[in-house]
């Protein structure tokens, strides 16, 4: 019991500081083009990866958990990140928050498929329900979207999932920190590239939120928020600790409110009491 409430107390840091990153990622986007945010954020916290792999001196991965972390890094290093900022070009943050609702039915379905895990009848019904209080409360949201912006949005979510999921299983052999870490190395030659293609000309006009942007997702986004997120999957559950994301719409629209100064609505505290009844309920029986 003490390590399922440690593994709870993980996943949800890892959700608050998850939710800065598309507010993060909309300021951002404001001084770079989405190709170079994407690739330049895994580069800089890949760099910082790779310094706390030297410095702990941990062992390299095996061929198979290679191919793992790859999926990892195609899902949380290169295709969320870039997806998420190809939408953020069409529409606001809190708009694009309310699609990180769906994100815990991904992660429990890719929990299953990939994890091996199976949870009882009831934390699907309740998952459902948080699922639909937030979709419900994306349809009432002020913020503008589009349909390729929201078609971005849900591929992103489906690509984020299986590498939380994929990251939970490495977790249970590998460590948290140690997982995130060796897939942003992975990546890193790619994403470097990537970074020097798409490098701008000149970063006199880049404005100083977009820099702190750009802080934010490479450091607490990329690195700092997995250490805790993949530790509270692995010692929690896949399925169960994955439904704290129903918290982060709201924790996100609250900075887009407080810091980006965009709109939030007032069902925002019904919509919330909702969603925190159906994480205490999917905790339950996950």
């Amino acid at each position: 019991m003490k390590q399922f409430g440690s593994g709870w107390g993980s996943g949800l840091l890892g959700v608050i500081i998850f939710s800065g990153s598309l507010p993060a990622t909309r300021v951002a986007v404001g001084g770079f083009s989405p190709l170079f945010l994407t690739s330049a954020r895994a580069v800089i916290a890949g760099c910082l990866a790779a310094l706390a792999l030297f410095v702990f001196r941990q062992r390299c991965p095996t061929r198979a958990e290679i191919a793992r972390l790859a999926i990892v890094a195609g899902g949380v290093v290169l295709g969320f990140p870039l997806l998420t900022a190809l939408a953020l070009r069409q529409m606001t943050s809190a708009h694009s928050i309310v699609f990180i609702g769906l994100l815990p039915l991904a992660t429990a379905l890719f929990g299953v498929l990939r994890g091996g895990e199976r949870p009882r009848a009831p934390f699907w019904i309740f998952s459902i329900v948080g699922a639909l209080s937030v979709a419900g409360f994306a349809l009432l949201q002020p913020g503008e979207g589009s349909g390729f912006g929201d078609a971005l949005m849900l591929a992103a979510i489906l690509v984020c999932g299986l590498g939380y999921a994929e990251g939970a299983v490495l977790t249970r052999r590998m460590g948290g920190w140690q997982v995130i870490s060796w897939a942003l190395l992975v990546a890193l030659p790619a994403m470097a590239l990537l970074s020097l293609a798409t490098l701008p000309k000149t970063f006199d006009d880049v404005p100083t939120v977009a820099w702190a942007g750009l802080f934010y997702v490479s450091v607490f986004s990329m690195l700092i928020g997995f250490v805790f997120w993949y530790r509270g999957l692995a010692l929690g559950g896949i399925a169960g600790v994955g439904q704290l994301q129903l918290l982060q719409p709201f924790f996100g629209l609250a900075l887009a409110g407080l810091l980006l100064g965009e709109p939030v609505a007032w069902s925002m505290i019904a919509s919330t009491a909702l969603v925190v009844a159906c994480v205490a309920g999917a905790r339950r029986y996950a």
